[in-house]
């Protein structure tokens, strides 16, 4: 099962693509991508799994806009994303993923967060035409 203390590691190799990350509690840390996102990837090593989320929104007050947006997530879910998915959470949308850590190694810890900063960087602007976005 994959430790924290490599967990770290994985996290120090992202910083060579130019992400910073910073420790925010114990076994949470806080993952700026490289570029323009002004976003963070929360990563949370919460055995059996690692946890990557990333708050993405809040809902719009208008109900047919979420409704908009509601059906735009799930068409997203079902096209554009390999690893996560798009989800609500009270008034907040996010992105999540779940890794087991027995067998994960940096490549599946990789794709995964490459495929989280890359449909936010491909929907973004999208995501902005509704209201109560970012």
């Amino acid at each position: 099962m994959l430790t924290r203390e490599e967990l770290v590691g994985f996290l120090e190799r992202l910083t060579v693509e130019g992400a910073t990350y910073r420790e925010v509690g114990d076994g949470l840390w806080a993952v700026r991508p490289a570029g323009g996102l002004e976003l963070d990837v929360v990563v949370h090593h919460s055995p059996p799994v690692v946890l990557m989320r990333v708050k993405v929104m809040e809902l719009p007050a208008d109900a047919a806009e979420v409704a908009k947006l509601s059906r735009k997530l799930l068409e997203w879910n079902a096209s554009d994303l390999v690893h996560g998915s798009y989800g609500i959470t009270g008034s907040t949308v996010v992105i999540t993923e779940a890794l087991e850590l027995g067998h994960l190694d940096f490549e599946e810890f990789l794709a995964a967060y490459e495929a989280i900063t890359l449909a936010l960087a491909t929907h973004l602007r999208t995501l902005a035409t509704y209201t109560g976005a970012r």
